[in-house]
């Protein structure tokens, strides 16, 4: 994921009839050849369903052969087949598709995982739209899915990052700058609302938040002043 905070979207082009999407998940693949020995091999699933996936392998089975999958993240593990060698015009090998024997929604991971949904929730999107609702209310939806998709991106790349023994503390600036582009977005939204006068002294929690404010602008700031200094 290249340490990127994933852009504003919804995965619309993403979903396929048979609900595939692209993501990365590294894999170890188990299969015993035609001698009966016990093979491994490391490969990437780079686009996946419920039903099975696409696979990057070096040296692969034959079709019809019975696999052993762990998701190298996750260590969660189920048995496939394969059920197809993807081949370019030129002979080349593209990819191997699995079937898994037992469908599973967890197997491939949080990202398949959070893509998925997305795409329901996009459809979700489109329902609100026709449903003539408040515009206000459509972007606090919208907002509110991007800022969980990109919470569960940041489990997925803290385990990748460990899988790969980086240090997963580099997520976490990350997930502070989201945290502050979030809180300003809805700081702003508040301003607006109070001076349409949506929001009162009466307003539910707007005491609790008025001293939230407060304390977070001395702290910022003191933060400030330090840094002049």
């Amino acid at each position: 994921m290249d340490g990127q905070v994933p852009l504003r979207g919804h995965p619309r082009t993403e979903l396929r009839r048979s609900g595939r999407f692209r993501v990365v998940v590294p894999i170890r693949v188990q299969w015993k050849d035609a001698t009966g020995r016990l093979t491994a091999e490391d490969a990437e699933a780079k686009e996946v369903s419920g039903l099975g996936g696409l696979l990057d392998m070096k040296f692969h089975p034959v079709v019809g052969s019975q696999l052993q999958l762990t998701n190298l993240v996750t260590s969660e593990e189920t048995a496939a087949r394969v059920a197809a060698i993807r081949r370019g015009k030129d002979g080349s090998v593209l990819g191997i598709a699995v079937e898994l024997l037992q469908p599973s929604e967890t197997f491939w991971g949080v990202n398949f995982q959070l893509r998925k949904t997305s795409a329901q929730l996009a459809s979700i999107e489109d329902s609100i739209k026709s449903g003539g609702v408040d515009p206000r209310i459509l972007r606090d939806f919208r907002d509110a899915v991007d800022y969980v998709r990109k919470t569960a991106w940041a489990v997925q790349e803290w385990q990748e990052r460990q899988l790969k023994q980086h240090d997963p503390q580099t997520v976490v600036p990350l997930i502070i700058s989201e945290r502050i582009r979030r809180a300003t977005q809805l700081s702003n939204a508040i301003s607006a609302d109070v001076l349409a006068s949506d929001v009162t002294p009466e307003t539910p929690g707007v005491r609790d938040f008025f001293q939230a404010i407060e304390n977070l602008y001395t702290q910022i700031s003191n933060l400030f002043r330090r840094q002049s200094v």
